[in-house]
């Protein structure tokens, strides 16, 4: 079970509760989760008892023994605890298990994995300046907010720079419409569409003005096109890059991916443990950006991703190395390298920017 698998039972669970007569209280439109932290109870904990406890007129405690009963019940979910004044805590089953649901979701959905409908209500308006960088990142909002099922129309106050199509921006009104906006106001690039794709090209323009966040000032220099591991952008492609041509050695080796039906065994060990964890947490950072209008978010994520996938590469290699026969652990180790590239593949996607299969 993924935190965004949690989240949606956590709020099931609350309108069951209501359905139910047993909670007489408005279902919120979205129920955080997050990791417990250190000396805290349980993986995950949420705080939605309290939330509840004024509308449902019943103290947290209850709110929580109420929900407590109907989350524990659901699959993946290993034990449910009530702390404080009315936190829940979640223990999740066998990390064997929920590792092997991640990884199996990610297979299964592709470069949409962490795609939902969390925003399937929503109906957008996002208006910015005649301004690359702010152009650049209302199209990337965008793709953000129709990912979490979102409707969304981007309108520009004059008409566009012929250059934003070369960087893939589209818009779809000009002009200030008279309705409620979401406003992109970052720090503008200080040069054109043209120019910055003179000296850079599309996809390095872009990282360039996603990365930092909207109220940082973009860096704009070569460094965006150097081939090294100071280059975050080059490094995360590579990942990506590198993870494809895993795949490819494996099949010429004559084998394939299997997720191990123990991630803490042998064929993993501690390496695995944060590029585990960040794919898990995929889900949540899309969503995160997407209500935050913060496509920085996906970049960071996606550079800790690579970072975590060259440390597990490093530690255990998914091919086998000198006179090794492929086994069982190659297989589980490809598959947990696999998903890392497809993670990093639908991150810069939903960025704008293209994920080579050879660097």
């Amino acid at each position: 079970m993924t935190p965004a698998d949690l989240s949606r039972t956590v709020l099931h669970a609350v309108r069951r509760a209501v359905d139910e007569d047993a909670l007489r209280a408005p279902v919120p439109a979205r129920v955080r989760v997050e990791r417990t932290r250190p000396g805290g109870s349980g993986d995950y904990a949420c705080a939605v008892a309290l939330q509840l406890a004024g509308p449902a007129a019943l103290p947290a405690l209850e709110v929580a023994r109420i929900l407590r009963e109907r989350v524990a019940a659901e699959p993946g979910v290993g034990r449910v605890e009530i702390t404080g004044p009315g936190f829940l805590s979640f223990t999740l089953d066998a990390p064997a298990e929920s590792d092997r649901a991640v990884l199996d979701a990610v297979r299964r959905q592709g470069l949409a994995y962490g795609h939902g409908d969390a925003l399937r209500d929503e109906i957008l308006q996002v208006h910015h300046a005649r301004e690359v960088r702010a152009a650049v990142t209302a199209h990337a909002v965008r793709r953000l907010l129709i990912a979490q099922g979102a409707r969304v129309r981007v309108s520009c106050a004059e008409p566009s720079d012929p250059y934003w199509a070369r960087l893939g921006v589209t818009v779809d009104a000009h002009g200030t419409p008279p309705v409620p906006l979401t406003g992109i106001r970052p720090v503008p690039a200080g040069a054109t569409a043209r120019e910055l794709l003179d000296r850079l090209g599309p996809d390095a323009t872009r990282w360039g003005l996603l990365r930092p966040a909207g109220h940082d000032r973009a860096a704009l220099g070569p460094e965006l096109l150097v081939q090294g591991e100071a280059n975050p952008l080059f490094r995360v492609r590579y990942a990506h890059a590198r993870a494809r041509a895993l795949t490819r050695g494996a099949a010429l080796l004559g084998y394939t991916s299997e997720p191990a039906e123990d991630v803490r065994s042998a064929p993993y060990d501690r390496a695995a443990r944060p590029l585990l964890d960040l794919i898990a947490d995929h889900p949540g950072v899309l969503l995160a950006g997407a209500r935050h209008r913060a496509p920085d978010r996906v970049a960071r994520q996606l550079e800790a991703v690579a970072h975590a996938f060259f440390d597990f590469h490093d530690s255990c290699p998914p091919l086998p190395v000198g006179d090794e026969k492929p086994s069982a652990a190659h297989r589980a180790r490809l598959a947990l390298a696999e998903a890392a590239g497809t993670v990093l593949a639908g991150g810069l996607s939903l960025l704008g920017i293209r994920a080579p299969e050879h660097l």
